[in-house]
């Protein structure tokens, strides 16, 4: 597998167990938090994260389609958000023709998503339920 796929497959999977770790046990109300009248809720930017999976698998087809969709209710956002991470990820793993270069699949959908998980991780401290510390360099990180 060429090098630049395994590294963003190893970002991926970085970003599945951030994200995770985020969306774990988050209390039920933390789904509407909002730090200000002009911020997006939680669900919003779970929604947005997984706009950009779905506009990331696209790329891969060579298609460029977004669409802004209407936060659905959390556990759903849970479940969208981890199912498009793992379409595009079996996507890489499988070896087909990319319709795009894996570094702008990192510097577009990637990144943002990176810098979202960051965001909820501080919107939980915020609400009063903090994430649990962890040093990542020790965790076990990989897709099965």
């Amino acid at each position: 597998m060429d090098a630049k796929i395994e590294i963003l497959r190893h970002t991926l999977a970085t970003l599945a167990y951030r994200a995770s770790k985020v969306l774990r046990d988050a209390p039920p109300e933390f789904a509407q938090f909002q730090a200000s009248p002009s911020t997006r809720t939680p669900e919003g930017i779970l929604a947005h994260m997984g706009d950009l999976f779905d506009w990331a698998v696209s790329l891969v087809h060579g298609r460029h389609e977004w669409k802004d969709s209407e936060p659905l209710p959390w556990h759903h956002e849970v479940k969208r958000f981890f199912a498009a991470v793992s379409r595009l990820d079996a996507y890489l793993a499988s070896g087909a023709p990319l319709g795009c270069t894996p570094e702008k699949l990192f510097q577009g959908p990637v990144a943002d998503a990176l810098t979202h998980t960051g965001q909820l991780a501080m919107l939980r401290r915020m609400a009063g339920a903090p994430v649990p510390a962890e040093n990542y360099f020790k965790a076990d990180i990989g897709f099965d």
